[in-house]
């Protein structure tokens, strides 16, 4: 799932992590392997969001997706893996 900055934004009041910028050198690597996505760092590796199915249709949210764990104690070398659902939930409603 591809989000906007707003989207972004909101994202990380919601999940501790860093987004990688469009611009990042990284991105192009990880498109191609993992598709068109925003990526977001953390503690526990290279994650995105993938949209979630809610009780209430019109509320757009989506679910942090784990892709790659980290496979070094100093946090530079990702080891991708089948992706995992973490179970967090992020509402990308805006608040008006």
């Amino acid at each position: 799932m591809k989000l906007n900055a707003a989207q972004v934004e909101r994202a990380l009041t919601q999940f501790e992590a860093q987004a990688l910028p469009d611009d990042h050198p990284v991105v192009p690597q990880l498109a191609s392997m993992f598709g068109d996505h925003t990526f977001f760092i953390d503690s526990g590796g290279l994650n995105v969001l993938e949209p979630a199915e809610t009780s209430e249709p019109e509320t757009p949210v989506g679910m942090i997706v784990n892709l790659a764990y980290w496979t070094d104690e100093t946090l530079t070398k990702l080891s991708p893996h089948e992706p995992e659902p973490t179970g967090i939930i992020i509402s990308l409603e805006s608040r008006h």
